[in-house]
């Protein structure tokens, strides 16, 4: 059903089909011989002109797991793109090594001018602050395995909300669930984009912005908590003036539910206290594990091996 597919935004894919991976990812994590071998032979190409670890060592971890394997780079500068080589041939020259592309690129709607180049699958890892529709997919699995379901929820989204591009891409596919509800926490200098509470708006999804976690805390069901980016600034006084006004500590905890769901895309520095980690709700490194299974599932989808 998505063999052949592009992943660039949430939309792409139908609530039927993202419910379709999720079931495959979950399998994949019961049964670890599962699918095993089924991707040999195939080749994933990572080009990731941005920093990243858990992004492309869980699609790398996923491929191998899969019997494929990987080529590519994590460094621009160890690339063609430094002697000014174009996105488009760099995709174009990927392609014919690969069976697919894994891409993360600064640059807003880099992965849908590459997926208009590639005559290989193209699936976004994230372009500058619009959208990262595989930490979506790993979200959405996370709630979904410690929730039951993804509806009748209330979820916070705390702290980088203007360049967050996981926050951006996560309140969009959650739009297209049953009774979702939203609180948008952040100081006024990073509140979340007008266009994503245009589309809020439209659909008819309640939500609410506000400057104090402590207020939301007790209302919320999930609480996603992200870094203040420093690569997103231009102005270092104002990262150093933002980067600290909201962390996640016991004491905040003890506000929230005792079903309190805590997720975070990683990496974090300063916003949810170590402390917190010991405290069952804390779901992040569970999130992250998670991932390499919906990566699993994806891959082994668009490659058509299942």
């Amino acid at each position: 059903m998505l063999k052949g597919r592009s992943l660039i935004e949430p939309g792409n894919f139908s609530l039927e089909e993202m419910d379709g991976l999720f079931c495959l990812a979950e399998k994949l994590e019961k049964e670890e011989t599962y699918l095993r071998d089924s991707c040999r032979g195939k080749l994933l190409a990572t080009l990731f002109f941005e920093p990243s670890t858990r992004t492309r060592l869980s699609f790398e971890a996923a491929m191998q797991r899969l019997g494929g394997s990987c080529l590519g780079f994590a460094d621009p500068g160890s690339s063609s793109a430094s002697k000014g080589e174009s996105l488009a041939d760099t995709i174009r020259m990927a392609a014919s090594y690969a069976d697919a592309i894994v891409m993360r690129n600064p640059k807003e709607g880099a992965a849908l001018l590459a997926s208009r180049y590639s005559p290989v699958p193209v699936i976004n890892a994230g372009d500058g602050g619009h959208h990262h529709p595989t930490q979506t997919l790993t979200d959405l699995l996370t709630i979904r395995r410690l929730r039951g379901n993804i509806e009748n929820l209330t979820v916070g989204y705390c702290g980088d909300l203007k360049f967050g591009r996981t926050v951006h891409s996560l309140a969009k596919a959650l739009s297209r669930y049953k009774n979702i509800k939203m609180l948008f926490i952040s100081p006024e200098e990073l509140v979340v984009p007008e266009y994503i509470t245009r589309m809020l708006q439209k659909q008819n999804i309640e939500f609410t912005e506000t400057r104090s976690l402590e207020e939301a805390m007790p209302h919320l069901d999930v609480l996603y908590m992200t870094r203040v980016q420093r690569e997103r600034f231009f102005n270092e006084e104002d990262y150093i003036r933002l980067k600290d006004i909201y962390v996640l500590n016991k004491e905040k905890m003890d506000m929230g539910k005792n079903d309190l769901i805590i997720l975070h895309p990683l990496p974090r520095v300063n916003e949810i206290s170590v402390e917190v980690d010991a405290d069952p709700r804390a779901a992040y490194f569970k999130q992250a594990r998670y991932g390499m299974y919906v990566r699993m599932a994806l891959l082994s989808s668009i490659l058509g091996v299942v």
